[in-house]
């Protein structure tokens, strides 16, 4: 059991500050998280840990009951993004409430809705600037060009030098 504390104490002090003070801030979604885990509960799609417990997750609005009006979330979607990606870096990303700007959620999304590129449909193109759509054609046209060379270089030698020398290469 000691060994077990001392594990975490070395966690938390390999932590940055950010993450540490939400993590004091918000020490009963841990507890929750725990306490699930010793169940060996999962999160499911309908009802995550912090949404069976008595305590709001800070990432989403809440509602008053009393008045009916929503109050924002104490996290703004920037701020859950930088918790998110720190905690990502340091290996406690699941540590963290459920929120929109999770690596779960985004695979979730990303699944749900594809790649979503203009252009990248069936049939569609990318519009692209106008040197990128003409690039291929170009290309082309240089290439048949220098397959042509040869042949060219011939009859400049014949002609070439002001002795009928008509087609200049464009």
């Amino acid at each position: 059991m000691a060994a077990a504390a001392e594990k975490y104490v070395k966690l938390a002090q390999s932590l940055p500050p950010q993450l540490l003070r939400f993590f004091q801030r918000n020490q009963a979604h841990l507890a929750d998280y725990f306490a699930n885990a010793a169940k060996k509960v999962t999160p499911t799609a309908a009802g995550t840990f912090a949404e069976s417990s008595k305590h709001p997750n800070p990432f989403r609005s809440q509602k008053n009951l009393e008045t009916g009006r929503w109050h924002d979330p104490i996290y703004s979607l920037r701020r859950q993004a930088d918790l998110v990606k720190l905690a990502r870096a340091n290996g406690v990303e699941e540590l963290l409430p459920p929120t929109v700007k999770g690596t779960e959620a985004r695979i979730q999304k990303r699944a749900a809705n594809g790649l979503r590129v203009k252009g990248t449909g069936y049939g569609q193109r990318v519009k692209g600037k106008l040197w990128e759509r003409t690039m291929k054609g170009r290309l082309e046209k240089r290439k048949q060009a220098m397959e042509a060379m040869p042949a060219l270089i011939e009859e400049w030698k014949k002609k070439g030098h002001g002795r009928g020398w008509r087609k200049w290469p464009k």
